[in-house]
């Protein structure tokens, strides 16, 4: 099952921030007290009794004030309750219950997602102070004492939110079906790739960049084998994101490749591998997702000898990190290559799932200590001595070593390659897990 996403809404200066970096454990939003600081929405990983969700930290809700930038600020909580799995709604037990928080109060009970109220900046252990029981008028739920500044309360209202996760609901996919997130610029190219690939216009395509909001799935089946191709909305620079509508499709784009089994990172190819192309792909490598990177709109680049070799080349240089991913060369206005991108995303997915038996890695990891000796550092020898692998997608391998100081990247990373050369490996990222074991 996708992360669970939880939302954190309410009119300003209630403390919302406070208590988004206080689950996330990072000060992440920007907390002062003045209202409106939070003007965009901050979105981050979170994890709670080893399961992982989504936060978002909101900017204050003023249902009845029409300035633009409250206006737009109202307008980015509406769509993180429309992506929300369930809802904070917090209130301030100092200033008392508002006509604001009855606002809003009716418009979560409109949006028909659970919500969890709870009442922050009760800062004493004990008894609830009286004006605790004046937001029962607001007609959600118990409410819930909490202070987001100490912590206190904290993990009861994870536990609240959590019991509104279904973590045994079947995926509403076949399980045999491959979800492919298609990611990139915007403008790059993605959803002409998917209209092309479907044979129809299922997704609307503009030269206006910006034009998908949302992550969109479309079913689509190919030789009896069934897919999931999920659009996402462009990523783009932040200083480049104006429209309060746009940084909310960030997020979803980033849910869509926490959700999918293979990424096709759509690069420009007039334009090259640009900074922003290495944060999308950034992200999908830091997510251990089996990745295709897709040259599009190559039918647009003049040819000479050896042109699509370099330009292979200079994509590689561009993804120094991310070498294993294969490189495909496609044009979504004429087609051309297209069948390609479906061999790849079959092979990749196997290979992103493969299971390598342990005596195997264990002959493979003796033949390569026995060709480069590990380092050493004063006087002491990084002994490798075990390898097994723990899980897939991505290929996760346990290495266990006499001292986990000694064991630097660049012979991780020659082990990795060893592996690579005799499994191939292509187009998922390895991970590996030191642990030390005691001298034998």
């Amino acid at each position: 099952m996708k992360k669970p996403t939880f939302a954190i809404v309410g009119r300003p200066n209630v403390g919302k921030s406070t208590l988004f970096n206080k689950l996330i454990g990072e000060r992440i939003s920007i907390v002062e007290d003045t209202p409106g600081v939070t003007r965009d929405r901050i979105y981050a990983e979170g994890e709670w009794l080893t399961k992982k969700f989504i936060l978002i930290d909101t900017g204050g809700i003023e249902p009845h004030n029409n300035d633009i930038i409250l206006e737009q600020m109202r307008r980015q909580a509406e769509i993180a309750i429309d992506m929300a799995d369930a809802i904070v709604f917090m209130v301030d037990i100092k200033s008392g219950m508002t006509s604001s928080d009855q606002d809003i109060a009716a418009m979560l009970t409109r949006s028909g997602k659970p919500v969890v109220l709870v009442c922050n900046k009760v800062d004493n252990i004990g008894s609830v102070p009286m004006e605790f029981y004046e937001f029962y008028n607001l007609g959600l739920d118990e409410p819930m004492a909490i202070s987001s500044i100490h912590g206190l309360g904290t993990g009861d209202l994870l536990d609240k939110l959590f019991s509104y996760v279904d973590f045994d609901a079947e995926d509403e996919y076949d399980e045999d079906a491959i979800k492919v997130a298609v990611i990139g610029k915007p403008n790059v190219g993605k959803s002409s790739l998917i209209n092309k690939i479907l044979g129809e216009n299922r997704v609307i395509v503009s030269n206006i960049a910006g034009t998908t909001r949302d992550a969109i799935d479309t079913p689509y089946e190919r030789d009896g084998q069934k897919y999931v191709f999920i659009d996402t909305a462009g990523m783009r620079k932040r200083g480049k994101i104006d429209e309060a509508i746009e940084r909310y499709s960030v997020v979803r784009s980033l849910a869509a490749i926490d959700r999918c089994d293979v990424v096709l990172i759509l690069i420009d190819a007039q334009e090259g591998v640009t900074e922003q192309d290495t944060k999308i792909a950034g992200y999908a490598h830091n997510q251990g997702k089996a990745s295709i990177i897709v040259v599009n709109k190559w039918d647009l680049v003049e040819k000479e000898t050896n042109t699509m070799e370099n330009y292979r080349k200079d994509v590689q240089n561009g993804l120094a990190y991310m070498t294993y991913a294969p490189v495909a060369f496609v044009s979504a206005l004429t087609g051309s290559r297209l069948s390609k991108i479906f061999e790849l995303i079959g092979y990749v997915s196997q290979q992103h799932a493969m299971r390598i038996s342990t005596g195997v890695l264990n002959d493979i990891l003796n033949e390569a200590v026995t060709k480069v000796q590990p380092p050493s550092d004063k006087g002491k020898r990084l002994k490798v001595m075990y390898i097994t692998q723990a899980s897939t997608k991505p290929p996760t391998f346990v290495l266990f070593v006499n001292d986990k100081e000694l064991a630097h990247f660049s012979y991780i990373r020659y082990i990795e390659n060893q592996i690579r050369e005799t499994f191939g490996l292509e187009g998922t990222p390895i991970r590996f897990i030191i642990r030390e074991r005691g001298k034998e």
